[in-house]
């Protein structure tokens, strides 16, 4: 048997991406993708067992392909609290607001429902959230944030990441992405606020 290839999973990954984004998840079948991808029924098969594992990791590949490394910032020698979290603050905004991320983040809620998908979608994300999770938890033990629940403290620095403009964006409020002032100016009130929730005590 030969050994299973990046690029041909990303080959797939990409059909699957196309046509989900053209034609939703109902109205694509793995057969269209498998010809779209030029591959056969078995080598398909071998990535990913069923339909719906192929659609959220489509939805992730997307954040794969991403230029920057969203999580550099946090264990860049040097640099302090406020500054890795406003750089990956800032990262996370350019991502989550950008034309496919938002196309993938409205499939997954359109098809939330659907054989597990929303539950698949929230256990990945969970696992890339575990990086943000363990840093908080150091900056913690090292007394820079009051000690709490590292994850509780990762899910309010998300939601605040997201409070601003990544709503409008999603409901196509926004008629464009939001431009790096807009994003700077919002990750620098996420993080403010943050901190000043989580300031030692």
């Amino acid at each position: 048997m030969r050994k299973k290839t990046d690029k041909k999973r990303k080959s797939i990954l990409d059909a699957a991406y196309e046509l989900f984004r053209d034609n939703g998840f109902e109205d694509t079948s793995m057969a269209q993708i498998k010809t779209r991808a030029g591959c056969s029924k078995p080598t398909l098969y071998s990535y990913f067992a069923s339909k719906e594992e192929l659609f959220v990791d489509c939805m992730f590949e997307l954040a794969e392909n991403y230029p920057e490394d969203i999580f550099a910032s946090l264990w860049e020698p040097g640099l302090d609290l406020r500054t890795a979290l406003s750089a990956l603050a800032g990262n996370t905004l350019r991502l989550i607001c950008s034309p496919d991320m938002l196309a993938a983040r409205r499939l997954i809620i359109a098809e939330a429902e659907r054989s597990g998908i929303g539950k698949r979608f929230h256990e990945k994300l969970s696992s890339r959230l575990d990086e943000i999770r363990a840093y908080l938890a150091k900056a913690m033990d090292d007394g820079y944030m009051r000690r709490d629940d590292p994850w509780l403290a990762t899910t309010h620095f998300r939601a605040l990441i997201e409070s601003e403009v990544y709503e409008r964006c999603l409901l196509a409020v926004c008629g464009s992405p939001p431009d790096d002032n807009v994003i700077g100016i919002a990750a620098e009130r996420a993080v403010n606020a943050f901190l000043r929730l989580y300031a030692p005590e």
